[in-house]
């Protein structure tokens, strides 16, 4: 099932002893496209911090209502690695709060999510074997590839023939926390429609240039199916997704 990362902007965050904080943003990494942190506004808890949620923490991603279920408790939150707000997540803070949870880190291996194509818990056991197995050089640098899903949103969309109007919301793979599709409001260009486009499709990102070059004709694009907010939507949307 696709879900719009939009919808869930504000919504709560509930564990077994009540909510820790509502959704402020996500952070993705561009390159795979996949959703990496639920960045949590745990202000009213603790203030002054900047709480990253990792989406091993949501099991099968379970909505109730405006809240979303975390598998974590308060203290495990509260114990976390810190992070500076004002600095980009470097891997070296990645390896340390991978580390305090005891999950895979999905920097090491094939697939999206490291060993496997989706976030998974493993037996604590078991972590230290396979890390070990994958290896892999340590990385101590801020990541370049971990982008804010809400500053992205608003970059043109830039088409070999010109822009064709700005991105306004994501659609993620609620399994794989996979990004599979941007979602672009025209503007003045084709009617001020909203259509969505394959990440797929999407070559670079300049953040120097705020824009999304993607390699689609304006007359593919044109004929894509008007866009409109899911409740929810399913794999088999027909939008420009091939």
């Amino acid at each position: 099932m696709l879900r719009s990362l939009k919808q869930l902007y504000g919504k709560s965050l509930d564990t077994s002893e009540g909510e820790i904080g509502q959704v402020k943003d996500f952070y993705f990494d561009d390159q795979h496209w996949a959703v990496r942190y639920v960045v949590a506004n745990t202000s009213s808890w603790l203030p002054g911090r900047l709480v990253l949620i990792s989406p091993h923490a949501f099991g099968n991603f379970c909505q109730d209502g405006n809240s979303l279920l975390v598998s974590l408790t308060r203290k495990q939150i509260e114990d976390s690695p810190a992070i500076e707000t004002h600095k980009p997540v470097s891997r070296q803070y990645e390896e340390e709060y991978y580390r305090y949870y005891g999950w895979l880190s999905y920097w090491n291996g094939a697939e999206m999510w490291g060993a496997t194509g989706f976030p998974m818990v493993l037996p604590q056991h078991l972590v230290p074997i396979m890390e070990e197995n994958r290896g892999g050089p340590s990385v101590n640098g801020d990541d370049p590839h971990l982008r804010s899903a809400k500053a992205v949103s608003g970059y043109h969309i830039q088409t070999h023939e010109g822009t064709v109007g700005h991105v306004t919301d994501f659609m993620i793979d609620d399994q794989s926390w996979a990004i599979r599709q941007l979602v672009v409001e025209t503007g003045h260009w084709f009617s001020g429609k909203e259509i969505v486009i394959s990440s797929t499709h999407v070559k670079r990102i300049s953040y120097e240039e705020s824009k999304v070059f993607v390699d689609v004709t304006k007359a593919s694009l044109s004929e894509a199916a008007e866009y409109h907010m899911p409740t929810p939507v399913y794999h088999d949307t027909k939008n420009f997704d091939d």
